[in-house]
C-alpha cells in the first residue's frame, strides 16, 4: 500500500479486493475488502508469487496476475511492477542494483518531455 513511483505510504480503507489466481500463481496477503490499512505499517500488504517453466513465461504469468488484481480504496504499487515487468532490460535479465532507479529517472524524464 504505497504510491507506485514515490513509495509514499497509502493508509486507508480497502473498499474492494480481488487477488489473482490460477495455475502457478500464489498470493500471500492479509488484506480483504473492509480492511483498514493503518498509517504506521509495513508497506508489504501482500505479495504475488508466480512460477513457470522459464523466465519469459513467469513474466507473462505475473503480468496476467497483475491485470487480474483489483484493489480499491488505497494506492498500491501494482503499476510499478507492471512497468518493471515490461522493460526489456528486466525481461532479458540485463539489470544491476542501480537499474530500477535509472529506469524510473528515464521514465520521469520521458513524461516531462511529453508535456
Amino acid at each position: 500500500a504505497e504510491h507506485p513511483f514515490n513509495f509514499m505510504p497509502s493508509p486507508g480503507l480497502v473498499t474492494a479486493y480481488h487477488p489473482p489466481g490460477g495455475v502457478g500463481v500464489r498470493v500471500d496477503s492479509h488484506m480483504f475488502a473492509g480492511y483498514r490499512m493503518p498509517p504506521h505499517y509495513d508497506s508489504l500488504a501482500g505479495k504475488i508469487i508466480v512460477r513457470a517453466r522459464d523466465r519469459e513465461s513467469a513474466i507473462k504469468r505475473c503480468l496476467r496476475a497483475l491485470m487480474e488484481t483489483h484493489i480499491d480504496g488505497i494506492t498500491t504499487n501494482l503499476e510499478l511492477h507492471d512497468f518493471i515487468l515490461r522493460q526489456e532490460a528486466f525481461r532479458s535479465g540485463d539489470i544491476t542494483i542501480h537499474w530500477l532507479e535509472q529506469a524510473l529517472e528515464e521514465r520521469e524524464a520521458a513524461a516531462g518531455a511529453g508535456k
